[in-house]
């Protein structure tokens, strides 16, 4: 059928997308010329990620378009609203924070991500890769420079006002002036001219060294070495302080390692590298992976590329000049980001293939010892409740062996009864409910952290709801260790130093520190006194005594058994502190 298929595809540009035998959408790219590139995956050999995918392709769409911007920018909407799993790169970067210099009367500095939501980005400087950098470098202009530091005008000087780093801008009319020349100071500094700071720095290095306040000297002096390792040592050979991006790759027959420095000002600001597993060329990935990098960042003046980029295509969908050097400084720093990505691939791809085979090679193995055709997305669940109290389930998510954090989610159980099975029944109705009722991704598989009982309450709300999903439960032994997979057919061991054991383990780990972290939670929120309503021989009397006396639920943890003897009996007072010691 595939075949077949192929043959009406024309030779013309567009965007391709891949699917498996449920319909969903696992992959999508672009191509100047779809025939050619859909008949490059059904007609020749392939490894790694792309032999993956292509095993699982049972049918394809493909859309044409005018041109090639055109299908670089429809891609890019349809990986966003599709989030294919096998274009896996576009998910796993990172935002970087900047350094703003906020547009107000009274200026603050403040450190920012979300950059693409600034309306103004002239007052913007970064990216710093380095967040401790970031932080050091506010922390020392606001040092530095008596500026604003609260977000709100307070009716009196704050503390700030009282250490000398805040003019007091609340309470006194500061004039503009003075503001002006702070501003003008911090953004040359920004820019890369330390010179005004370093002399002030000095300045008072000196001041308190007279005074022998010699721990604030030696912090100064800090200061200043930090200014000189960040700024001084960055120094390139390129003096018109255009801000720029410098890309370089290097590629093996499975992954791609992609190096960029960022120049701002002459100066290395810092660095971005990533390992990504090629699925389609090298030349589409690397292309790709910088039209996606700028949804995070701003944009510099320029960027500086390899010959393998697409850089007419870049430059189309980016709007900014992107160049292939040729020759001096400029060909040296291109050299030299490739020379840093073939560095880290060397050094990273023994524990990349390690990895692959703890995250990849587990999953597959637990896909066929199922039986499984697709074994893609895990959701597992775990229940949490003490003394029948602040019921509550997790449910975490992994997709393709790894976890998926953002697809975490959190149930409060409406039921106070200590009753695991009632807890279950709910939590897997409101997930599968929801999953129907707004065409939510479905799991190949649900996990229990526990056994049959379980799993019956888990399948009988799934054949409810006319799912076909499969459900297994984890089995722990003696000291509370994960020792075997349990299946409605039956128990199934598993190897405890086998990747499928520690792959397991990982799950259960993750599924049970997530339900307990957000049951502290609830129990944080003032929820104690509930708690004395459970335990045996406190009513309503006693429980209003025990708070008269002690005030707080924490002054009644925190009690002594001869205080607590003075409300309640010996036994109870017992039973107390072994409840309260259990919330801790």
């Amino acid at each position: 059928m595939l075949l077949e298929k192929l043959k009406l595809v024309p030779h013309r540009p567009g965007c391709y997308l891949m699917k498996n035998k449920n319909g969903v959408i696992i992959y999508v790219g672009k191509a100047k010329d779809l025939k050619n590139r859909l008949n490059s995956y059904f007609h020749q050999k392939h490894t790694g990620k792309t032999a993956k995918l292509v095993s699982e392709i049972t049918d394809f769409e493909y859309i044409v378009v005018g041109s090639e911007t055109e299908s670089l920018i429809l891609e890019m909407n349809l990986i966003k609203k599709h989030d294919p799993k096998y274009n896996i790169l576009l998910r796993d970067d990172k935002s970087y924070p900047y350094i703003e210099l906020t547009e107000e009367k009274v200026p603050r500095l403040s450190i920012v991500r979300n950059v693409k939501l600034k309306k103004n980005k002239t007052r913007l400087f970064g990216p710093y890769p380095n967040v401790y950098a970031a932080k050091k470098t506010v922390n020392l202009l606001n040092r530095i420079f008596p500026l604003r530091k609260c977000k709100t005008y307070g009716k009196r000087p704050c503390l700030y006002y009282h250490i000398g780093q805040c003019l007091g801008y609340c309470t006194y009319n500061i004039s503009q002036e003075k503001v002006k020349e702070m501003e003008k100071s911090i953004i040359k500094f920004l820019k890369g001219d330390a010179e005004e700071v370093e002399t002030k720095i000095k300045g008072e290095i000196a001041k308190e060294s007279a005074k022998m306040n010699y721990e604030k000297a030696l912090e100064l002096k800090e200061f200043l070495d930090y200014i000189n390792i960040t700024l001084v040592k960055q120094k390139v050979e390129l003096n018109d302080e255009v801000s720029r991006d410098i890309f370089g790759y290097y590629n093996d027959e499975n992954y791609l390692s992609v190096f960029i420095f960022f120049i701002r000002n002459s100066k290395i600001l810092g660095h971005h590298h990533n390992i990504i597993p090629l699925v389609d060329t090298k030349e589409e990935e690397f292309t790709r992976y910088i039209a996606k990098f700028y949804d995070k960042q701003i944009l510099p003046k320029e960027i500086l590329v390899p010959d393998i980029a697409n850089t007419k295509l870049l430059e189309d969908y980016l709007k900014i000049n992107i160049k292939i050097p040729l020759k001096g400084v400029k060909k040296k720093l291109v050299s030299m980001a490739s020379d840093n990505a073939k560095r880290e691939l060397e050094e990273k791809l023994t524990l990349l293939v390690k990895d692959e085979e703890r995250t990849g090679g587990a999953n597959e193995e637990l896909r066929k010892l199922l039986h499984l055709d697709v074994l893609d997305r895990i959701e597992l669940f775990d229940n949490s409740n003490l003394f029948g109290t602040f019921n509550v389930s997790g449910m975490v998510v992994f997709i393709d062996g790894r976890p998926a954090k953002n697809e975490y989610r959190k149930y409060k159980i409406s039921t106070n009864k200590n009753d695991d099975y009632e807890t279950m029944h709910e939590v897997i109705y409101r997930r599968y409910f929801r999953v129907l009722k707004d065409n939510l991704s479905r799991p190949d598989l649900i996990i229990v952290d526990g056994g049959i009982g379980q799993m019956n309450v888990a399948k009988e709300v799934i054949d409810s709801l006319n799912l076909d999903i499969k459900i297994v439960g984890l089995k722990k032994d003696d000291k509370h260790a994960t020792n075997a997979l349990i299946t409605f057919e039956g128990e199934i061991p598993i190897e405890k130093r086998s990747n499928l054991f520690h792959y397991l383990e990982r799950m259960q780990d993750e599924v049970h520190n997530f339900t307990i972290n957000y049951h502290k939670q609830i129990r944080s929120k003032g929820l104690y006194a509930s708690v004395l309503d459970e335990i045996s021989g406190i009513g309503p009397k006693r429980k209003k005594e025990l708070l008269k006396k002690f005030k707080t639920t924490d002054n009644i943890q925190n009690a002594k058994i001869e205080e607590l003897e003075q409300i309640v009996p010996h036994d109870v007072a017992l039973k107390i502190k072994e409840v309260f010691n259990k919330l801790v």
